[in-house]
């Protein structure tokens, strides 16, 4: 009984500041309301927007709170569910309209708690985070949002986002600034650098952690979601900052961000105590550590009348940009944040998936035993890109990991100009929500879609994903910089990993969304070493 009060009320604290913001703007939004429909009616005499079906919710918190209800990674969530199907499941409606079943939903319905059988389909309308907003499960909508970028939607996250990643941050900006700082970011991310630097990079950071594990054939548990954070925050900071692993200024500042993180997905109340404070707390330590990193750079520069050595991306981007010292920040936090802790559920997804389909593993340890065996024929012990392109099977496991994970479940988007899509109108002002894990889970699009199967991504060449209906990266201008290092951490991690360990889950945990997606006991594993005479390779 504790806990289930316990987690009642972390919800009821999560939710609050939805309340509260629905509260203050209530009033605007009705006069929007209004304005909205009265220049649609302007506009034209003959009719009135064909809006998408749905309903508001209750007053001043819309559906927020169902739309927010935690569930597991692998579903799109009873609320969803409930919206899209349209058939009918627990109960029967009987009303003839849309409007008249909106009128009997019951107080559950409202939290999009209930199974109610009015459904509305792939697209509908919904009040959340206190707009009027559309939200799409269906692919071609969704990928006409990603690709009209700019022209008749933007990015618009919450403004509790912006306060905490910083006004400068990639994740929130728009036109223009979003075009520098992504050019920025995708020429320090090239190809070339990929091959050259990060490949070697991501594969020593990739041993420090697993040689720590275990000296020898005996067995231990570790949290793989803790592991997979630590990997990728050590190789970010390195190729960020210059910052070593185990270093007490990297320990100090991977703590910080740990607090700063438990802000980002927390309710935005901003006073002492609440993790939202903390967090911008944080925030300004972490911005001053790098910060002072900066004026040691130039301090150096100056005193030795020479260019910066360190080839990292703070030195990149006060080499090669304009961009002033409070765009630089932001700009490191942000991808710190993003190339951190995307990545790393990834990965702990990925060892989840694995663990649970023993075929998967033994014929993802063939592929990177004939890997491991080529290379000690040619006399290296570090993998090469050649190497890495080779690991075919590797990429299919990847891509069902971010297909049924779904990490990024859905993104924000404004709409900036009257849409008219499929027979519906979508008011310029409205927000729009792309939830790319309904598509990942249609069973339209996928067979089976519920189940871990990386076999079904082998019709691609090479393993990649061909299908337009693939969006973990989301798409258009605003295709993640850092696509292309996620999926080489991903590999180059599991090929380390299969040659040397076994695992299985200690206790039973499972992913779920809160409404990021996290494990509620950190995913804990019991790793066993393969000794080296039983697979005649290893690291």
């Amino acid at each position: 009984m504790a806990a289930i009060m316990a987690s009642i009320t972390s919800e009821l604290l999560f939710f609050l500041p939805f309340i509260l913001l629905a509260l203050l703007t209530f009033y605007t939004s009705a006069v929007a309301k209004c304005h909205g429909l009265h220049r649609w009616s302007g506009r034209t005499k003959k009719r009135r927007p064909n809006l998408p079906p749905g309903a508001v919710g209750w007053p001043f918190i819309g559906e927020t709170f169902g739309y927010l209800r935690a569930h597991p990674a692998t579903s799109i969530g009873q609320f969803m569910d409930q919206h899209i199907a349209r058939s009918v499941h627990t109960h029967t409606c009987i009303h003839t309209s849309v409007q008249a079943c909106e009128q009997a939903w019951t107080i559950d319905r409202a939290f999009g708690l209930t199974s109610h059988g009015c459904r509305y389909g792939k697209i509908y309308r919904s009040s959340l985070f206190g707009d009027r907003t559309v939200v799409s499960a269906d692919a071609g909508l969704n990928r006409y949002v990603l690709q009209n970028e700019g022209r008749l939607f933007e990015c618009s996250y919450p403004r509790s986002i912006g306060g905490i990643l910083g006004k400068w941050s990639m994740l929130v900006l728009v036109g223009d600034p979003h075009r520098e700082m992504r050019s920025i970011s995708l020429n320090f991310l090239s190809s070339v650098r990929l091959r050259a630097v990060l490949l070697p990079e991501v594969e020593r950071h990739t041993l420090l952690v697993l040689r720590d594990w275990l000296p020898s054939s005996s067995s231990a548990v570790f949290s793989a979601q803790h592991e997979a954070k630590k990997f990728t925050f050590n190789l970010m900071a390195k190729n960020i900052m210059s910052m070593d692993p185990g270093e007490e200024e990297t320990e100090r500042l991977r703590l910080e961000y740990i607090t700063f993180m438990k802000g980002v997905v927390s309710a935005p109340l901003n006073f002492p105590g609440t993790a939202y404070w903390k967090a911008l707390k944080s925030r300004a330590t972490i911005l001053g550590v790098i910060e002072r990193k900066m004026e040691e750079r130039l301090e150096k520069m100056n005193k030795e009348a020479s260019s910066m050595e360190e080839d990292d991306l703070l030195g990149w981007a006060m080499k090669q940009s304009n961009l002033s010292k409070e765009q630089i920040l932001d700009l490191l936090l942000s991808l710190l944040f993003a190339g951190h802790e995307t990545s790393s559920m990834a990965l702990a997804l990925a060892i989840f998936f694995l663990e649970g389909c023993p075929k998967a593993v033994e014929e993802l340890r063939e592929e990177h035993l004939e890997i491991a065996r080529r290379q000690k024929l040619r006399g290296e012990c570090k993998l090469s890109w050649e190497d890495y392109k080779e690991m075919v099977f590797t990429q299919c496991v990847i891509n069902e990991t971010l297909r049924l994970g779904n990490v990024v479940r859905f993104l924000h988007r404004k709409v900036i100009r009257d849409v008219h899509y499929n027979g519906y109108d979508i008011p310029s002002g409205w927000k729009i929500l792309p939830v790319l894990a309904a598509v990942h889970l249609d069973s339209s699009l996928y067979e089976d879609p519920s189940s871990f199967n990386p076999w079904r991504w082998q019709g691609n060449a090479s393993g990649v994903a061909q299908n337009s209906n693939f969006m973990p990266y989301g798409g258009g201008t605003r295709l993640c910089a850092g696509s292309e290092l996620a999926k080489l951490e991903m590999a180059i991690f599991l090929h380390h990993l299969v040659l040397n360990f076994r695992w299985e889950l200690a206790e039973p945990d499972q992913a779920f969304v809160y409404p990021f997606v996290d494990f509620p006991k950190g995913l804990p594993i019991r790793v066993h070493r393969i000794a080296q005479e039983e697979e005649g390779e290893g690291e």
